[in-house]
């Protein structure tokens, strides 16, 4: 059994019994058959997803308004910066479109 954090409560065998009961008798929360199960598949797989591959780590200086802009549209804003510099660059026709 995983190591629990400090201060969790664990049901006892009584109250588990009542709660898989309850559980058992709401038409909303049944529980899946074999079959359903054998037909599950994940969303994705584990971990990051797979990059280019191609990614060089670089030190470049940008404009901190620039770089705040795209800091502030959330997680993946080095991946929407290098998107905006490749189609610059192929508008450019500095890379192969």
């Amino acid at each position: 059994m995983p190591k629990l954090k400090p201060g969790t409560i664990l049901p006892t065998v009584a109250e588990d019994a009542a709660i898989t009961k309850a559980a058992l008798q709401d038409p909303d929360a049944s529980p899946y058959s074999d079959e359903e199960w054998a037909a599950v598949k994940p969303l994705r797989g584990r971990g990051r997803p797979a990059g280019s591959g191609t990614k060089v780590a670089t030190n470049i200086r940008l404009d901190r308004d620039v770089v705040e802009a795209f800091k502030q549209t959330g997680e993946g804003w080095q991946t929407r910066l290098n998107d905006a510099l490749r189609e610059w660059a192929r508008d450019h026709r500095m890379l192969a479109r």
